[in-house]
C-alpha cells in the first residue's frame, strides 16, 4: 500500500476509530485493522479467527467489496 493510502487507513483506525478491511498480498488473509505503528509502517491486525497479527504496509492492502448489480 502506498504512503497516502496508508496514512488513510492509520486516520480511519484511530482518529475515528474504523475498522479498515485489509488483505496480506504475500500469503492472502483477510484482517480487521485496530491501530498504526508509523515508526515501523505496520498495521496492527486482527483476524477473524480473534488472533492478532502486524503487517507492514507493504504487504497489505485495503479489501474492497463490489457489489455486482443483479
Amino acid at each position: 500500500m502506498k504512503e497516502k493510502e496508508y496514512d488513510r487507513v492509520c486516520y480511519h483506525t484511530e482518529q475515528r476509530e474504523d475498522k479498515v478491511t485489509l488483505r496480506n498480498i504475500r500469503t492472502g488473509e483477510i484482517g480487521y485493522s485496530f491501530g498504526c505503528t508509523y515508526e515501523g509502517e505496520t498495521v496492527q491486525i486482527r483476524l477473524p479467527n480473534g488472533e492478532l497479527d502486524s503487517w507492514s504496509r507493504n504487504e497489505c492492502v485495503e479489501e474492497t467489496f463490489e457489489k455486482i448489480a443483479a
